[in-house]
């Protein structure tokens, strides 16, 4: 288990790094964050503006298939949002029952693109809906990541492509001893959040 923690500690090292190494994009991109928001210079403003792609243009490069799948694409706002609402309440009825800490919607779900300055409306509206989507599916995904530490904290006997936040806390496969005695102690491991 020391190997596990220390590359726990190693990733985390690198997490550390790629948080400052986007702090120093903003630099380079001369933007600053102001009650969560970036704020760029007049200057900079100016110059997106002028880089925008004209919505005449937009359209008269975009392909006739784009045109005809847009409206499939944008269709899943219903589902998204119906999961949204349901995960929304699942986690208000059911987590202070199981004393499982909640989950701050507003660390996933980031809707700022949409401020950027060179994007046209259309262009704007695409990031709004990704970042809603993406956003969401990380959520969800957080919500059902402490769910499963609750009901079934135990790694799958093959390789999964990708693990969410709390996979790294749960017991080997295979380990029945470890589950009839640690069950209730991970049921309750959350003082890392």
């Amino acid at each position: 288990m020391a190997g596990l923690q220390g590359l726990l500690q190693e990733i985390r090292a690198l997490e550390e790094r790629v948080s400052e190494e986007v702090a120093r994009e903003a630099e380079d991109f001369g933007y600053t964050l102001r009650n969560g928001r970036g704020v760029f210079e007049k200057e900079i403003i100016a110059r997106h503006r002028e880089l925008a792609t004209r919505l005449s243009r937009y359209l008269a490069d975009s392909s006739l298939l784009a045109a005809v799948t847009a409206p499939l694409v944008y269709s899943l706002i219903v589902p998204l949002v119906l999961l949204d609402v349901c995960v929304v309440i699942y986690q208000l009825l059911c987590f202070p029952v199981y004393r499982v800490p909640m989950v701050k919607r507003s660390d996933y779900i980031m809707l700022d693109r949409h401020r950027l300055k060179y994007l046209n409306i259309i262009e704007r509206t695409h990031c709004m809906f990704c970042s809603y989507a993406t956003g969401l599916i990380a959520y969800v995904q957080e919500v059902a990541a402490r769910t499963e530490q609750y009901w079934c904290p135990i790694k799958h006997a093959q390789r999964l492509k990708n693990t969410h936040s709390r996979y790294y806390k749960f017991l080997p496969y295979g380990n029945a001893e470890g589950y009839a005695a640690d069950l209730e102690k991970l049921r309750r491991e959350f003082s890392d959040l």
